[in-house]
């Protein structure tokens, strides 16, 4: 009663004072910050889900490529943007007529690189040049044609892979002379061997390449690049398969011509650039005719040659390419069958005695480091006793002559 009492006495206005209330929100600073971190990242998230240039913010160059005008065609040529995402290595100035220039397009995402062709003869002559495909460099895109693997070797006209890709050679002297040529195979899978081959001899041996791999043409490329010529080995038929298998997409006697036509293709595309094919295994398959007739037909029909690395006794290669007018060659011995020092040098002496005899004479090997030293030291003395060491072309075609 006192409380009401004393509010009821005291004067008009002037009351006991009244604690002022604090205004509280629903939330805390950091369940504020919190929230608004949360919509930042919905916003970017969505941004990227739904933006329709998904390598946007990567490096975008412009490069202005200029083809040749014919005096009826003089409409300035447009700048063709890069896509996006791509890095570009490009000339600093157009090409010139005649000339041709690569760019070379990095995928910004990937790493992957493939080389553009600019320019082109048609330009030295006045005409438009036509958009190049991105081939290979030192392949030419008219030796090739399509499959559903990929690009695969075609004669043009009077041109063929056999010619086009064969090493410079003194064809005149190896006519005269003694001649050796030396085939390095089972290339393409083991980098380290393969740049050794590459690398340490010199480039008048003949290196041959395996279709398996990561990235065969890309090694095949820089093989050409150290001035050797370059075959494809197209895995056939042992006698003891499946025992013994070479590997995928194998030529096999128990398939018919078309599928084992539809294998072969496959391998073709595998690389570029090379001046023929050989066996790698295969002395079933080489050693019969209805299963390599097909096969041998329609490799000359391509402008290459072919090799048979002397391993089957049997071989019916020499009397089907003979029928076709082929390039052929094959193997007199095998030079690392032992794979020691001794016996390569053994080896070698006879392939020596087998060239002064006959005048040309073919060895293969692998690429051992035993073998790639031994015939290493043996190619530098070869001069010194009168024998001269070819390309296999070189080699196939003194073999044909005589």
């Amino acid at each position: 009663m006192t409380e009401t009492a004393d509010d009821l006495s005291a004067p008009l206005g002037q009351g006991a004072p009244r604690r002022k209330r604090r205004l509280r929100l629903p939330f805390t600073a950091t369940q504020a910050l919190a929230v608004l971190l949360g919509l930042f990242l919905v916003t970017f998230a969505g941004f990227a889900i739904f933006n329709k240039d998904p390598l946007g913010g990567e490096p975008v160059t412009r490069v202005a490529i200029r083809e040749q005008k014919t005096p009826e065609d003089k409409a300035p040529a447009a700048a063709e943007p890069v896509a996006a995402g791509h890095d570009t290595k490009a000339p600093a100035k157009p090409a010139s007529p005649g000339e041709q220039k690569t760019v070379t397009i990095i995928d910004g995402s990937s790493g992957a690189r493939h080389d553009v062709v600019i320019g082109s003869e048609a330009g030295a002559k006045g005409e438009p040049a036509a958009a190049a495909p991105a081939v290979t460099t030192g392949v030419d895109k008219r030796l090739l044609e399509p499959s559903r693997y990929g690009m695969i070797p075609i004669a043009a006209e009077d041109l063929k892979p056999f010619n086009v890709y064969a090493a410079e050679a003194d064809r005149a002297k190896a006519a005269k002379m003694p001649a050796v040529a030396i085939f390095i195979g089972g290339l393409g899978v083991g980098a380290a061997k393969t740049n050794d081959a590459i690398m340490k001899l010199p480039g008048a041996v003949t290196l041959a390449f395996t279709p398996y791999g990561a990235d065969p043409g890309k090694l095949a490329e820089r093989a050409r690049a150290q001035r050797h010529e370059v075959f494809l080995q197209i895995p056939m038929e042992p006698y003891d398969f499946p025992d013994n298998d070479p590997g995928p997409q194998t030529l096999l006697t128990s398939l018919g011509a078309e599928q084992n036509m539809d294998r072969l293709y496959w391998h073709l595309s595998r690389m570029q650039g090379y001046a023929g094919i050989a066996n790698f295994m295969g002395a079933r398959f080489i050693a019969t005719e209805a299963a390599m007739q097909p096969i041998i037909r329609d490799v000359a029909k391509r402008g290459l040659g072919l090799f048979d690395d002397g391993s089957s006794p049997r071989s019916v290669a020499p009397q089907i390419a003979g029928s076709q007018a082929m390039p052929f060659g094959r193997g007199d011995i095998s030079i690392d069958a032992v794979p020691t020092p001794n016996e390569i040098d053994r080896a070698l002496t006879k392939l020596e005695s087998i060239a002064r005899e006959r005048g040309v004479a073919i060895g293969t090997a692998s690429a051992l480091p035993v073998s790639i030293e031994r015939i290493g030291a043996w190619v530098k003395t070869l001069d010194s006793r009168g024998i001269l060491l070819v390309p296999l072309t070189t080699a196939m075609l003194k073999s044909k002559s005589g």
